[in-house]
């Protein structure tokens, strides 16, 4: 293809720059925005935070630490950037989620970078419009989990294979890129980095009748590039990490344990509750919202079998898109899953989605294509019209609580749901909604208004304006989800209860947790002793489980689980004593003096003496 020059080549920088602009602006307005509040929550939120602090603490950057014990389920990308963004700006809410924030707005221009190179500048623009404004990754990005960089680093593993397909020969580059980019995907979330592209690309080529192709792709000096990223961590940590005492080291907890027993669901300790397949399936739809009601027609570019030279850019990238989100949900199928593990798949229906959008308002577009989108738009609207009626009747329906409600007295109890990421969701009563009746208002007149302008503005055929009212809607729903998140946080984070330790801690007072480390995760990443930034560990009235079962097998690590028994004796004992409970009345309190500090969410600290 010839280069463009002169004024062609000056428009086309033009329109880049104004999709390049459109795309940074959303994301500033959706994520930079949301950055800095609410506080983190508990669970994976502080306890990857905590991970990261205490490795720029420890200055450890390859055996993970949480409490003081040893954390190695997780890969290291994500808490490497956690730390340098510590190192630099220093620890805080809003630089925990900046690495995070930098990650999405990477996947989204990847994401216009892939649609452009497959579909054209529309394509692309469409694509990561999609992406930047759905639910799905704002939603999954409340909270520290490394899903969307799975994302990106698919996005860009495709992108070097689509690459490959069309040239004679691919090039170093092209065949390096693709095993880097999968090696820092196993750096990112273990294997599956590995699992998802290799899959992915391997149905494709079968489907194809083209599996000569990997004669190509450079294997031995590629896979010499792959080992060369992925491998020394790995060798790194099983050589600081082997097995000691009850402790099995590293090679078997971190592959057998968290990769294969995880996926089987023999795990040790259980403690992850699967979502039933069909909603799991119906959850990559949701997460695509509003740009899903324009998979169906996108879905019918998808060649049932592509061939292989004739066969145009566009329809191998339809191809590889489907199966990219196929893959991904077949191999859940078969396995635990939660509810965002489908969001490495978003891109690639990000990508169907906006392909079909760039060609419906392209000059190629039939009217066939123009009728389905005014179709998708109508059944937009109308499923917009019945949420927002929903919405405006409970708006009315409700009234806002008293001041200083607690939220949590006005919610259900839920807590055989609560290993489901959004299992707190089931909690809400039509009392506790009277505190969200500005975010409800808000989120109905939002989707009112913007699916009845998509519709209007299809029906006049000013498909860019339709598109355009889309984008806002989601500005201003998200918005709302963000107001309403911040409301819900004290269910989610003991935040407020960690300041009031912090106030009144003193060197040598000892933090109790009755219950598991994870439902108060917040109190460890929010306390610290006096004039330093070490944090303060806290003690756990619980048998050993969870995130912190494996560390505490080994040898050398802190006392740190507290027996019914020994807690008694601490509490009765010469230190102050800080214990979170989410119990109005805990039965390890039963005959002991015990006075109240704080209580927020549903939780409480009692001490056991007055400063």
């Amino acid at each position: 293809m010839t280069p463009a020059t002169g004024p062609q080549a000056v428009s086309i920088r033009r329109t880049t720059f104004l999709s390049l602009s459109i795309l940074v602006a959303l994301w500033l307005a959706i994520y930079v925005a949301s950055m800095f509040t609410p506080p983190l929550l508990d669970d994976v939120d502080t306890i990857h935070a905590e991970a990261a602090r205490e490795m720029l603490l420890r200055h450890d950057w390859v055996t993970l630490y949480t409490d003081g014990l040893r954390y190695l389920e997780k890969a290291p990308l994500m808490y490497w950037s956690l730390a340098a963004s510590y190192e630099v700006f220093g620890i805080s809410d809003w630089s925990t989620r900046l690495p995070l924030m930098l990650g999405v707005l990477a996947l989204v221009l990847a994401t216009y970078g892939l649609g452009r190179y497959a579909f054209g500048e529309r394509g692309g623009f469409y694509s990561a419009l999609a992406l930047v404004t759905s639910i799905g990754p704002y939603v999954f990005t409340r909270f520290l989990i490394p899903d969307v960089l799975v994302g990106l680093w698919l996005v860009i593993s495709y992108y070097f294979f689509l690459r490959s397909l069309e040239e004679e020969t691919p090039s170093r580059f092209v065949c390096w890129g693709f095993a880097a980019a999968c090696a820092l995907n196993v750096l990112t979330k273990g294997l599956i980095g590995l699992v998802f592209p290799i899959g992915t690309i391997g149905l494709y080529l079968l489907l194809t009748r083209n599996l000569r192709h990997l004669l190509k792709l450079r294997v031995l000096s590629s896979t010499l590039v792959f080992f060369a990223l992925a491998a020394p961590w790995h060798a790194l940590a099983a050589i600081r990490n082997p097995a000691q005492g009850e402790a099995r080291g590293f090679l078997w907890f971190y592959f057998i344990n968290e990769h294969v027993r995880r996926f089987l669901g023999t795990r040790q300790p259980p403690g992850f509750d699967t979502v039933p397949l069909v909603l799991f399936w119906a959850f990559l739809l949701l997460w695509l919202v509003p740009w899903a009601v324009f998979l169906p027609q996108a879905l019918r570019d998808v060649p049932l079998r592509a061939e292989r030279s004739p066969s145009p850019l566009r329809s191998k990238a339809n191809l590889l898109f489907f199966l990219w989100a196929i893959v991904i949900l077949l191999f859940f199928s078969f396995s635990t899953r939660q509810e965002y593990y489908t969001i490495p798949a978003l891109p690639g229906v990000a990508l169907l989605a906006g392909g079909w959008l760039a060609r419906e308002s392209g000059a190629e577009a039939s009217e066939g294509d123009r009728r389905a989108g005014r179709a998708s738009a109508l059944v937009l609207m109308v499923v917009g019209i019945l949420a927002a009626v929903i919405g405006l009747a409970l708006f009315f329906r409700t009234h806002q609580p008293p001041p200083g409600v607690d939220l949590a007295d006005l919610l259900k109890k839920n807590p055989q749901d609560y290993d489901l990421s959004l299992g707190h969701v089931l909690d809400f009563t039509t009392d506790a909604l009277g505190i969200f009746r500005g975010p409800l208002l808000g989120a109905s007149l939002s989707l009112l208004l913007g699916t009845t302008l998509n519709w209007w503005m299809r029906r006049r055929g000013r498909l860019a304006l339709g598109n355009a009212a889309l984008s806002l809607m989601m500005v201003g729903l998200l918005t709302c989800v963000h107001v309403s998140f911040s409301r819900f946080s004290p269910i989610l984070s003991s935040h407020d209860l960690a300041v009031a330790i912090q106030k009144e801690y003193r060197p040598g007072d000892v933090i109790v947790i009755d219950g598991q480390y994870h439902e108060a995760s917040t109190l460890n990443f929010y306390t610290h002793v006096p004039g330093t930034r070490d944090p303060v560990p806290v003690r756990i009235l619980h048998a050993p489980s969870g995130n912190l079962w494996y560390g505490a097998k080994f040898p050398d690590a802190p006392h740190v689980f507290e027996t019914p028994q020994s807690f008694a004796l601490l509490w009765s004992g010469p230190a102050r004593v800080f214990l979170w409970t989410d119990q109005d009345d805990p039965k390890e309190l039963a005959g002991m003096p015990h006075f109240l500090l704080a209580r927020s969410g549903g939780k409480a600290i009692f001490t056991n003496r007055e400063r």
